[in-house]
């Protein structure tokens, strides 16, 4: 009767005790909403989250979702991210075990020997007990194993946050490749049609100048524009190579020859825009976000085992079972035999040992802290430059699109001067180089606004469905 109310006592205190700080969620360290000026888009008067649709609805071209499903069925990082979530929920098992005493089936047998003076008899005890024991178990008076196992569960939680965020990371690269790659291919085909063009008019031009007709002048002119369109060739057809082995790295494998794209044109969206909302409702719900606040949280629980080590701990073990001198008694008519060993730890000096846990908690606390403002502004940013770039690139593009008939329309004027003997083949030549980079830049430009889509919306936590 006297145990069951130690014990009970015992239980009352432990439940009493909390030496583990409240969590309080850190304010926001970036301003209540996005941007404005001249870069942005007019403000969104939305007061509710955005409504962000599942990938494979984002992205509405079929060869661009088989080829993320591929890379989120095939990449290491992805693999070695789900072993980890495995691996975090294991210890997590591990650290809650230590809340529940630890029952083991326990057998010992114990031979000794006397022998008397001079000679005499030899006198032989044995002794044989079987049952179960209670290995040593922590009364947790003072919350020390149940804040470890809160810091277990969210270091668990923060694994799985981080799979997210890995994928999230994953679909975005995967389709910022895919386009890279296409662009690549479509400045690679304007290369070649450049060079196929220069080509023919050097051969026209070769004639001609050996029959007298044209100038040493024209021909090293002509020439020249060759030799940079056949390096320009040269460079695309590497930066291609280059394109294909960043994507069969996070694909995993090579890329299917069926899912390979010919032009910027086969990369489509499923929406034309998207809200984004309230910084407050989009930065908090990015796994990356909510990854770091699980840490804070699980440094804040280490705090708590940390001060609990500075006051008394108390264990029990114990053995309840049969004991008898033969052994073969243990299974039939043996005695009863337990023990109830208790024991009090107080701690008196350990050379700043738990002092230095504790500043050590309190530190990585604070440390926690500053990764968590600073994972929230890094997401800010990445909103904030992902809508500048959204609300001037329409322009942009405009102005390319615009130059580029212009130069379409003077590269057509020239040659038909040229062609009348009223213009130099250097006007000529000069309108060519126009409409040569014209043609890049208008496809370089249709590349950053694919881009940047794509990363708004991994920026605004799109991504996971």
């Amino acid at each position: 009767m006297k145990r069951a109310l130690l014990l009970t006592s015992l239980a009352a205190l432990a439940g009493c005790a909390v030496l583990e700080p409240h969590y309080h969620q850190p304010p926001l360290p970036t301003p209540n909403a996005w941007p404005q000026g001249p870069a942005y888009a007019p403000a969104d008067t939305a007061t509710t989250a955005p409504s962000l649709p599942a990938w494979r609805d984002f992205y509405a071209s079929d060869k661009l979702r088989e080829v993320i499903t591929e890379t989120l069925a095939n990449n290491r990082d992805l693999r070695v991210a789900a072993l980890n979530i495995q691996a975090a929920r294991a210890q997590y098992h591990v650290q809650r075990a230590q809340s529940l005493p630890s029952l083991d089936a326990a057998g010992s047998g114990d031979v000794s020997g006397t022998q008397a003076p001079h000679g005499g008899n030899e006198a032989i005890t044995r002794d044989y007990s079987g049952g179960v024991s209670l290995s040593p178990f922590e009364i947790d008076l003072f919350g020390r194993v149940r804040s470890l196992n809160r810091a277990a569960l969210q270091r668990y939680l923060a694994s799985a946050e981080a799979r997210d965020a890995l994928q999230l990371s994953l679909i975005s690269q995967t389709a910022s490749a895919y386009v890279t790659y296409a662009a690549d291919l479509e400045l690679l085909g304007i290369a070649k049609d450049t060079y196929d063009s220069q080509q023919n008019s050097l051969d026209l031009t070769q004639a001609l100048y050996n029959e007298g007709a044209a100038s040493a002048l024209t021909m090293a002119q002509i020439r020249s524009t060759v030799e940079s369109a056949r390096a320009d060739v040269a460079s695309f057809t590497a930066q291609v190579a280059e394109d294909e082995n960043a994507l069969t790295l996070l694909i995993g494998a090579p890329l299917p020859e069926n899912l390979r794209p010919t032009s910027l044109d086969d990369v489509r969206f499923g929406v034309d825009e998207l809200p984004p909302g309230l910084p407050s409702d989009v930065l908090l719900n990015r796994p990356d976000v909510r990854e770091s606040e699980h840490m804070l949280r699980a440094a804040n629980a280490d705090i708590g085992a940390a001060r609990a080590a500075f006051f008394p701990s108390i264990s029990i073990s114990g053995f309840d079972g049969t004991a008898d001198p033969r052994f073969e008694n243990l299974f039939s008519g043996a005695g009863r035999a337990w023990n109830y060993a208790p024991q009090v730890n107080v701690p008196i000096f350990h050379g700043g040992a738990l002092l230095g846990g504790l500043g050590l908690a309190n530190a990585n606390r604070n440390i926690a802290v500053a990764q968590y403002e600073h994972s929230i502004q890094s997401a800010f940013r990445e909103v904030a430059d992902a809508l500048a770039v959204r609300g001037t690139i329409k322009e942009e593009l405009s102005a390319r699109e615009n130059l580029l008939a212009a130069s379409h329309q003077a590269f057509d004027l020239s040659q038909a001067r040229f062609n009348e003997g009223v213009d130099s083949y250097l006007t000529l030549l000069d309108a060519q180089r126009s409409l040569y980079a014209a043609r890049q830049s208008e496809v370089s430009t249709r590349l950053v606004q694919a881009d940047n889509f794509i990363a708004l919306y991994k920026a605004l936590g799109g991504g996971l469905k």
